[in-house]
């Protein structure tokens, strides 16, 4: 179970994340708003042995046994050491939380994933096609009384960028916690696929490394 009402693991992960640090799950959760870490705590221990063993994808990221949680791991990583290093730049429009908070919950349907299908908790299926799979994190995050703001409603929906379908040059459609997301998912995704897993290091130090300076 993943304790997440530590007010040192906060502070301490706070400090982490400032240092540089690639900090581990708890503590990058310990970063959210208060509502969501407890929601987010209880979708993980209510489905823990799939989190666990889920992969990233089939082939193209982080895609062995629990590459799933690697994957969700780097993005929120990248986001705490992009957001600190762009908005010490110029300010940016939204909080790390709500950037967090989307990268937990961007590929919330993954896990749920069985030979083509989704399946939830009571059993039932439906194939795994795009859309079905929106729907489904969407079932996921009212199930769980997950709350998002507008803002992060907008990076759920466009967190793999704008389809050609619904892409126009005369409106705006993805916004500016949207386009950050998207960055943070392409670079664990695109450029850092196979990293997430420290392969030849027991589970204690898996963390540890830093980010280079």
């Amino acid at each position: 179970m993943i304790r997440l009402d530590n007010y040192s693991e906060i502070r301490l992960a706070t400090l982490e994340l400032e240092s540089g640090h690639y900090l581990d799950l708890t503590s990058l959760l310990s970063l959210v708003r208060y509502h969501n870490r407890q929601r987010f705590g209880k979708i993980i221990d209510d489905n823990a042995e799939r989190f666990m063993t889920a992969r990233g994808s089939t082939h193209n990221h982080q895609a062995w046994k629990g590459g799933y949680l690697d994957h969700v791991r780097e993005t929120m990583n990248i986001a705490c050491q992009l957001y600190r290093t762009l908005n010490g730049l110029r300010k940016l429009p939204f909080q790390l939380s709500d950037a967090l908070e989307v990268m937990f919950l961007h590929d919330i349907e993954k896990p749920f994933k069985q030979e083509g299908f989704l399946v939830d908790s009571e059993g039932n299926k439906v194939e795994a096609t795009k859309a079905n799979r929106e729907q489904f994190r969407r079932n996921l995050i009212v199930k769980y009384d997950i709350k998002l703001t507008e803002e992060q409603d907008n990076a759920m929906k466009y967190v793999e960028g704008v389809p050609d379908n619904v892409y126009t040059p005369n409106f705006r459609i993805m916004r500016e916690l949207a386009a950050f997301c998207h960055c943070c998912d392409i670079l664990s995704a695109r450029l850092w696929h196979d990293r997430g897993q420290e392969i030849d290091a027991p589970e204690w130090e898996r963390f540890e490394y830093k980010w280079q300076s």
